[in-house]
C-alpha cells in the first residue's frame, strides 16, 4: 500500500490517502469527540459516462442513458436480502445516490462500525442481476421518471440545460428516459458493472468515530483485488455557444419559474475549484441577499426568497446560474444582465467581497464539522483530482482581482433562459 498523510495548517488537522493494493483509493479521517461515524464507497460514474472505451475494447461502447442510475437502483438487492435490512438490522443509516459524474453508497452509525463496513463492501462489489429483477425495476424507475417530467423545478432545471448544450449528455435527466431504461438488460448492467466499478476507479472515505487499523483491516479482508482496464470515459465536443436562448414549458405552478444559465468552458482539477470559489464568491457579491441589486428587486416584488445565484460544475461542464420565481421571469433576467456588465465598468464594491469571502471561507471551514461532509468531500476531492484541505487553502487565496478578471470575462449574452409557465387549471 501506497500511504500520503494530507495536513492542513489552517485546521491543524490530517487525513491519510492510502493507495491499497487492490487499486482502491482509501481516505481516512478520524475525528476526536465525535459519536458517529460515516463511510462512503463511491466510483467515478455517473449519467454523463454513457461512451467510454477500456483495454480490451476495440471500439467505443454506447449505453443508454440513465443505465448508471438504474444499476444504483439494483446494486442494493443482494441475491439473498436487501442491503437495507443488514444496515437496519445494526441501527446504521445507509443511503444512496447518482449525479451527473458519479455514484456512491454510504452509512452512519454510531457503533458496530465494521459490522457495517463489512456490509457496504460485500454488496457493493457483489451484484445480483436477473432478466426478472431488472425488467421488474424499468416499471418502477419508468414511473419515477414520470413524476418528475410534471415537476416544475426538475423541469426548469434541465430544460435549461438542454438550452445550454447541444450534445454533451448532462443535458439528459440523470434516470435517462422512458424509452432509453426500455432498452436495459441484465448484461448491460453487468458490462457497466465491471467497467466502472472497478475498483482503480474507485474510493472509499471514512470519517468520524472509528478505529483506521480496523478499517484497513476489513479493507484488507474484504477487497477483490482489480486490474486497472484502462477505462476512458468520451464526452461528444461541445459547441462554445449555448444552442436555444430562451425556452419555455407549461406547468401548474403559483409564479413562473426561471433559470438563467452562462455557458462557461469545460475545467479540471485544482483550477476547476477555484474558478468554482471566484464564481461563487462573484455571484454572491453582485447578486445575492445582501447585494443592493437583491434588496431592490426583492421591494418591488420582481424576485423573493426563492432567488439564488450559484455554480453548477462538475465533469464535462461548469456553469454560473441564477434562478428562482417571478412574475416578470425575463426582465429579471435583462435586470440580471445589466447589473452584471455595470459591474464590469464600476467594479464590485471591495468590502462587500471581503465579507462574501469571508463567508464563503467560514462555511467551507463548518463543513469539517461534520462527519458525513467530511466523508464526502474527500470522496469528491480525489474525484477531481485534488486533496480534501485544498478547497480552504483555494478560497483563502482568492482575490479581488481575480474576481473582476473572472466577471470582465462573461459574456453574458452567451446564456439561456429557462422558464415554467403557470398552467391554467
Amino acid at each position: 500500500m501506497k500511504k500520503e498523510v494530507l495536513t492542513s495548517s489552517r485546521l491543524g488537522e490530517s487525513c491519510t490517502r492510502i493507495k491499497h493494493d487492490s487499486g482502491l483509493t482509501v481516505c481516512l479521517y478520524p475525528m476526536k469527540g465525535f459519536s458517529s461515524a460515516f463511510a462512503i464507497f463511491g466510483t467515478r460514474y455517473g449519467s454523463v459516462d454513457t461512451t467510454f472505451k477500456t483495454n480490451e475494447d476495440a471500439d467505443l461502447i454506447t449505453v443508454p442513458e440513465g443505465i448508471a442510475h438504474y444499476l444504483e437502483h439494483k446494486l442494493f438487492e443482494g441475491e439473498e436480502c436487501n442491503a437495507f435490512e443488514n444496515f437496519a438490522k445494526t441501527g446504521a443509516y445507509s443511503n444512496a445516490f447518482t449525479s451527473f459524474d458519479s455514484t456512491a453508497y454510504h452509512f452512519s452509525c454510531s457503533d458496530r462500525f465494521t459490522e457495517n463496513l463489512h456490509t457496504l463492501l460485500d454488496f457493493v462489489q457483489h451484484p445480483f442481476f436477473t432478466d426478472e429483477n431488472v425488467q421488474k425495476e424499468q416499471g418502477i424507475i419508468a414511473q419515477e421518471i414520470k413524476i418528475y417530467l410534471d415537476d416544475p423545478g426538475w423541469r426548469v432545471f434541465f430544460n435549461g440545460l438542454g438550452a445550454v448544450y447541444h450534445n454533451n449528455p448532462v443535458r439528459i435527466d440523470i434516470a435517462g428516459t422512458v424509452e432509453s431504461i426500455a432498452q436495459i438488460n441484465k448484461e448491460l448492467l453487468y458490462r457497466c458493472y465491471k467497467t466502472f466499478y472497478n475498483l482503480n476507479n474507485m474510493t472509499l472515505a471514512i470519517a468520524g468515530n472509528f478505529d483506521p487499523d480496523e478499517a484497513l483491516a476489513v479493507c484488507d479482508e474484504m477487497l477483490e483485488p482489480s486490474k486497472d482496464i484502462g477505462l476512458r470515459t468520451v464526452v461528444p465536443d461541445e459547441p462554445r455557444e449555448v444552442k436555444e436562448k430562451r425556452v419555455t414549458q407549461k406547468l401548474y405552478c403559483a409564479l413562473p419559474l426561471f433559470q438563467l444559465a452562462f455557458k462557461m468552458p469545460e475545467l479540471t482539477g485544482r483550477e476547476c475549484v477555484r474558478q468554482y470559489m471566484i464564481w461563487n464568491i462573484l455571484l454572491d457579491t453582485a447578486l445575492g441577499s445582501f447585494s443592493p441589486f437583491y434588496s431592490k428587486f426583492y421591494d418591488e416584488g420582481l424576485i423573493n426568497d426563492t432567488f439564488s445565484a450559484s455554480v453548477f460544475k462538475g465533469r464535462g461542464f461548469f456553469l454560473p446560474i441564477v434562478g428562482g420565481d417571478s412574475r416578470d421571469p425575463d426582465r429579471i433576467c435583462e435586470e440580471v444582465k445589466k447589473e452584471l456588465t455595470r459591474l464590469k465598468k464600476d467594479g464590485l464594491p471591495r468590502a462587500d467581497f471581503d465579507i462574501v469571502k469571508k463567508m464563503t471561507y467560514g462555511d467551507l471551514v463548518g463543513g469539517f464539522n461534520s462527519v458525513g461532509s467530511v466523508a464526502k468531500g474527500m470522496m469528491n476531492a480525489d474525484f477531481g483530482g485534488i486533496g480534501v484541505f485544498d478547497g480552504l487553502d483555494i478560497a483563502a487565496e482568492v482575490t479581488y482581482d481575480d474576481v473582476m478578471d473572472a466577471l470582465c470575462g462573461l459574456d453574458a449574452e452567451n446564456s439561456s433562459l429557462s422558464v415554467i409557465e403557470p398552467l391554467e387549471r
